[in-house]
C-alpha cells in the first residue's frame, strides 16, 4: 500500500522565516521576472519608472499649486513637496495594487507546486524598491537644481520606508488571500488606491488639517510617512506631527501582523479554490 505524502504549511512564524530563507533564491527570480514583464514590449521602458513620477508631479503642480492655490511647507518648493510625498507613495499604492491579485494570476504554480506562497505577494515591494531608489536619485537631482541641500534628518528615511513596506505587506498579504475566494476584489483594489492618494497628503501639506482631525486623520499610517519623508529631507518647516507618527506605525505594524496571519491560515485552502 503506498504511502500519501501531504505537504501542508507550518503555522510557526520561526518556520516560515526558515522556509523563506530556504527559498530566498525564488523571491529574487520572482521579483526580478516581475520587473522584466512590468516593462516588457514598452516603447521607453524602464524610463517610465522616472516619469510617472515627474508626470504626477506635473500635474499636482498645476492642479493644487497653480490653479487651487494651495500652500507649500516652508520655504520647499511646491513640486519638490510633492515629488518627495510621491515616492513612499507609489512605493506603497503599486506594491499593493500588484500583489493584490498576485495568487490568482500564479495559479499554475501555486496549485502544483509547494513553496511559502506568501513569497508571491511579496515579490512587488522588490520590484517597486528599484523604482524607489531610482526616483530618490531623480529628486537629489532636482534638489541640486535648485541648490537645496537635503537636512541631516535623512538617516531617518529608512525608518518611514519601513512602515509604508509593512503597511503595504499587511494590505497585500490580507487582500491577495480574500481574492482567491472572492474574485470582486479585484474591481474594489483600483477604488481603494484613488480614494487612499486624496485622503494622503500627497498633493497638499498635513498642516492644513484641523487640530481636532488630526487624531483620527492619523489613522492612515501613509500620512505620517509622507509627513516623515518631507521633514526626514527637508528639515526645518515641514510638519511632523508626532502623535500621528505613533498612531501610523502601531497601526502598520498591526496591519501586518493581521494580514500575515490571515494569509498563512487562507493559504491551506488556495489550491481547492484555484
Amino acid at each position: 500500500m503506498k504511502r500519501k505524502i501531504v505537504i501542508t504549511p507550518q503555522k510557526k512564524l520561526i518556520n516560515l522565516y526558515i522556509e523563506l530563507w530556504d527559498h530566498r533564491d525564488l523571491l529574487l527570480i520572482l521579483a526580478w521576472r516581475d520587473f522584466k514583464v512590468r516593462y516588457k514590449q514598452t516603447v521607453i521602458g524602464a524610463s517610465w519608472a522616472v516619469l510617472r513620477p515627474l508626470l504626477s508631479m506635473l500635474i499636482f503642480t498645476i492642479v493644487f499649486n497653480k490653479i487651487a492655490r494651495l500652500p507649500t511647507e516652508g520655504n520647499t518648493p511646491y513640486s519638490l513637496m510633492v515629488f518627495t510625498a510621491m515616492l513612499p507613495w507609489y512605493l506603497f499604492i503599486n506594491s499593493f495594487n500588484e500583489s493584490a491579485n498576485s495568487i490568482v494570476e500564479n495559479s499554475t504554480i501555486v496549485s502544483k507546486v509547494y513553496f511559502p506562497r506568501i513569497i508571491i505577494p511579496s515579490t512587488s515591494v522588490f520590484v517597486n524598491f528599484i523604482d524607489f531608489i531610482i526616483s530618490l536619485f531623480i529628486l537629489f537631482s532636482i534638489m541640486a537644481w535648485h541648490k537645496l541641500i537635503p537636512s541631516t534628518n535623512i538617516i531617518y528615511i529608512p525608518y518611514f520606508l519601513l512602515i509604508a513596506i509593512l503597511y503595504s505587506l499587511g494590505l497585500s498579504y490580507f487582500v491577495s488571500a480574500l481574492n482567491v475566494k472572492y474574485r470582486d476584489f479585484r474591481y474594489i483594489v483600483p477604488f481603494i488606491s484613488q480614494i487612499g492618494l486624496y485622503l494622503s497628503p500627497v498633493g497638499f501639506s498635513s498642516q492644513l488639517i484641523p487640530e481636532e482631525w488630526r487624531m483620527i486623520y492619523s489613522i492612515n499610517p501613509m500620512a505620517s510617512v509622507i509627513d516623515g519623508f518631507r521633514w526626514a529631507i527637508f528639515g526645518e518647516g515641514s510638519n511632523l506631527y508626532m502623535p500621528t507618527l505613533y498612531v501610523g506605525t502601531f497601526v502598520s505594524i498591526s496591519t501586518f501582523i493581521v494580514g500575515m496571519n490571515y494569509f498563512l491560515h487562507a493559504e491551506r485552502k488556495f489550491a481547492d479554490s484555484l
